[in-house]
């Protein structure tokens, strides 16, 4: 499986920006699949998630709201639209999948089979 994020880049306060996630060589489609992101000698941090059909989606406190996870099965593709972005949203955003046929959508990293390489989102003040 090879996950690649697309869609980071460097903007003001308040723009937004969508970012994708491609996967190959397993489908997405039954998976469930999140976005997490990081920053420098932090934690890798659990942004939000989406199940295999998109029934129910989760979102992490900081980004409820203004954050908003989708997927197109068909283009084995997930999206994650930032809006109302701030300068405490700046981090590398990794996309994940979580290989396993429970309908979850768990905030641990570790639940989380494979990764993307990240893509890095700066928000400037």
């Amino acid at each position: 499986v090879q996950l690649v994020e697309s869609g980071g880049g460097f903007v003001q306060a308040g723009d937004s920006l969508r970012l994708s996630c491609v996967s190959s060589g397993d489908p997405v489609n039954i998976y469930t699949m999140a976005w997490f992101r990081q920053t420098p000698g932090m934690e890798r941090e659990f942004v939000g998630g989406i199940t295999w059909n998109g029934g129910r989606t989760d979102y992490a406190d900081a980004v409820k709201g203004r954050f908003a996870i989708s997927r197109d099965n068909t283009k084995s593709t997930v999206y994650l639209q930032m809006n109302s972005l701030k300068p405490e949203d700046t981090a590398a955003y990794y996309c994940a999948m979580r290989r396993r046929p429970e309908v979850t959508i768990p905030i641990s990293s570790n639940e989380y089979n494979f990764w993307g390489q990240g893509t890095q989102v700066t928000v400037s003040s």
